[in-house]
């Protein structure tokens, strides 16, 4: 198939399963939120969301769910008493890790058929794809992310 919207698609589902079966848990849904959070910080909802490029009920319900699990806790935003700030709790944060370490893990298997200076091309190329298509979609669909310790 020549299709490159197709082929995205199938190794995003591939790398999705392949991560799977490295978590403990074989839920990869928190996964943004882990990345977003790890530093240590505290984002709102809305941040969450934009970050990880998904709607505002569909990061709601995963929020919800990893807090029933214990692993975020929400702190009023003291900038707006609307809002919540959502951070890691120290539960999320070893889950946090011990994901981050397996997406890691996936990252270099996935990325084993190139060759160190065909990976840092194809990641070059993945971003470049990435931000004409977010531009093309409107106001900041996607936000940066941020810089990761993981290939």
């Amino acid at each position: 198939n020549r299709s490159a919207g197709y082929l995205t698609n199938l190794v995003a589902r591939l790398f999705t399963r392949a991560l799977e079966r490295r978590l403990e848990d074989g839920r990869s849904g928190p996964m943004p939120v882990f990345f977003a959070l790890i530093d240590g910080g505290a984002l709102p909802q809305k941040a969450l969301a934009q970050f990880a490029a998904v709607e505002q009920p569909t990061m709601a319900n995963t929020l919800a769910r990893m807090e029933r699990d214990g692993l975020i806790a929400r702190q009023p935003d003291p900038a707006d008493r609307r809002s919540a700030l959502v951070s890691l709790t120290p539960r999320g944060r070893e889950q946090a890790a011990q994901a981050l370490r397996a997406a890691g893990d996936t990252n270099a298997l996935g990325l084993t058929p190139l060759a160190p200076e065909e990976q840092a091309a194809f990641l070059e190329m993945l971003r470049r794809v990435i931000q004409y298509l977010d531009a093309d979609a409107g106001p900041a669909v996607v936000a940066p992310a941020p810089e990761s310790p993981h290939p």
